[in-house]
């Protein structure tokens, strides 16, 4: 099974790559185009993400044409049916008659909007096995001209996802990952701006946008489920993420929803450590760490208040992490609210957080009592309550 990323028809010359090694294959994008309003279905999606990882940026194709393989294709798509001809014809006519790109791009004192037909040419026969790509010649400086803002991910992540919104939201969160990762080993950053790309923040508004949702889903109950929760199971069970979310209020309607991204961990990607007498001590510190602050949480009369509250289950007490994890970040910022309302003003916080609570911040407790303490905190100063 081949992919041709360079061809020169009077020539016999071609750089071949195989989906053998699919997980080594990237797909490269600008971030203008990753927060791009993508106005097409799943499968013409799926079809321009497949033909992007076939870019060579060392070897640009000539004339912006790339060369797939049906075969390789209808792998790609799991398709062995017999009306899978069909199927692909039809994929290709919604492709170039319906699909675009709406970019938005900072110019300026203001903004430019682009539509862009990403793939306007595509020739096949039914007695040859090989399709031929043509990208429009405006999309190509997105996925060409890569020096600054852009973002890799890998195409069997992409390849795994079966809707849309999984797809643009896999993006999007790679898109803010890439950066944590890369601020994180480079500097150039403060540590909450580091943090933030890790849990990353947008308003419903701009989610609805880059999902092509603004007129569908109108209760938010359907919304957050097939553009959140369905996504996300995808994104947890098929990709290198991890990833919770938690709504954020203003007044009674959801504003915004900040993600909180973690990149599993594959059985060889620490295996050099194992060796390592350093890591080991490094780690041996930090266990033991944890160990201390979980005891002292233990203590707190703060723990005892999230008992009483039903924010805290015995079940959860027995999680050093998670025990360690309220004492390092949470009961700190109790302190100062217990400074500035006593007591009492604790008490009050958190049986309001309780009658706020939701099923989906349950997951990881401490985070979300972060969370909820520190948007209270500014309030409270800046009030001088």
């Amino acid at each position: 099974m081949e992919i041709i990323t360079k061809n020169d028809r009077n020539s016999n010359e071609r750089i071949v790559c195989s989906l053998k090694e699919i997980e080594k294959r990237k797909i490269v994008e600008h971030n203008d185009l990753i927060t791009s309003i993508a106005k097409m279905d799943k499968v013409p999606l799926k079809i321009f993400e497949l033909a992007v990882s076939c870019i060579d940026t060392e070897n640009l194709p000539k004339e912006n044409t790339i060369y797939l393989s049906k075969s390789e294709l209808f792998s790609f798509f799991k398709v062995d049916d017999s009306n899978k001809h069909h199927r692909f014809k039809e994929a290709i006519k919604v492709m170039q008659k319906e699909a675009f790109f709406e970019i938005r791009e900072e110019a300026g004192k203001g903004f430019k909007f682009k539509s862009i037909v990403p793939i306007p040419y595509v020739e096949w026969t039914d007695y040859h096995d090989e399709v031929k790509i043509e990208f429009h010649r405006e999309i190509m400086p997105y996925l060409i001209e890569l020096k600054k803002n852009f973002t890799q991910y890998a195409l069997s992540d992409v390849m795994e996802l079966n809707s849309k919104y999984s797809i643009i939201l896999y993006k999007w969160l790679s898109m803010n990952y890439n950066q944590y990762e890369h601020y994180s080993a480079k500097g150039g950053r403060r540590v909450n701006q580091v943090e933030s790309y890790r849990n990353p923040s947008i308003t419903v508004n701009e989610l609805r946008e880059i999902t092509d949702t603004i007129h569908e889903y109108k209760r938010m109950q359907d919304f957050t489920r097939w553009t959140l929760e369905k996504p996300l199971e995808e994104i947890n069970a098929h990709t290198s993420f991890n990833v919770t979310y938690e709504k954020v209020k203003k007044g009674r309607s959801i504003d915004s929803v900040v993600f909180h991204i973690e990149r599993k961990r594959s059985a060889d990607d620490n295996s050099y450590k194992l060796e390592n007498t350093a890591y080991q001590e490094g780690n041996k510190v930090k266990e033991e760490t944890e160990d201390k602050l979980a005891i002292e949480a233990m203590k707190s009369k703060y723990t005892k208040l999230l008992i009483e509250n039903f924010l805290l289950s015995p079940l959860e007490m027995t999680d050093t992490a998670t025990m360690a994890g309220l004492q390092a970040h949470v009961y700190p910022l109790y302190d100062e609210l217990k400074e500035l309302r006593g007591l009492n003003g604790v008490k009050d916080h958190l049986s309001y957080v309780r009658a706020k609570q939701e099923d989906y911040s349950k997951k990881n407790i401490a985070r979300y009592l972060k969370k909820a303490i520190e948007q209270y905190l500014p309030t409270v100063k800046r009030r001088g309550l």
